[in-house]
């Protein structure tokens, strides 16, 4: 019962923390709410073979996608999570100590992995939670240039959009669709797509 209890103040605390951000910078948060558990298991599934693979997810917020991570099997050492909010990079360090957050540009991914204490040059997933309806169409693609740049040849970019109608997010022109499918368990619904360099 305790943890149960636990559960929901975490969620209700996540999600307060989900709205006041949105509140400051609607166009940077782009939902009002953390992901639901269902949308998180659909992008986590996709978690690459090789366990030795690091996985870059953008724009965790507060983590609901990278718990969804962690449960089916990513190790917190493989995890990168860039996150622009620093209210938001404080939670993730406390709920993910061994992982590596960084507070930054999603748009600056390369620069950021390129100045860790060990460089990361390339990963197996990106999995991402950006809202990518929110930037002009040149700016998606310049983001996706830069996804395609850091995959492992087989690696999979992973991205969910409010969109639902639409089979393809904004920069995904230089991928090749691997799988696609709508979360309705989701406020709003979304559309989980999967694409392979």
């Amino acid at each position: 019962m305790a943890t149960l209890a636990k559960k929901f103040l975490t969620s209700l605390t996540d999600t307060s923390l989900f709205l006041q951000e949105w509140l400051a910078n609607p166009q940077g948060m782009g939902a009002v709410a953390p992901s639901s558990r269902k949308l998180a298991e659909a992008m986590a599934r996709w978690l690459p073979s090789d366990p030795e693979s690091y996985v870059l997810e953008l724009g965790p917020g507060t983590g609901v996608v990278t718990e969804a991570l962690l449960r089916r099997g990513l190790r917190q050492e493989r995890l990168v999570a860039i996150e622009q909010n620093s209210n938001m990079t404080r939670v993730l360090r406390e709920k993910f100590p061994r992982a590596q957050i960084i507070t930054g540009d999603a748009w600056k991914l390369d620069d950021l992995l390129r100045r860790r204490r060990e460089p990361i040059e390339k990963v197996g997933a990106v999995i991402s939670s950006l809202p990518l309806l929110n930037f002009p169409p040149a700016e998606a693609e310049r983001l996706a240039g830069k996804i395609r740049a850091v995959l492992e040849p087989d690696g999979r970019w992973v991205q969910f959009t409010y969109r639902i109608h639409r089979l393809r997010p904004r920069g995904a022109s230089s991928f090749r669709m691997r799988a696609t499918n709508v979360v309705w368990l989701n406020l709003p619904p979304a559309r989980v797509s999967v694409f392979q360099k």
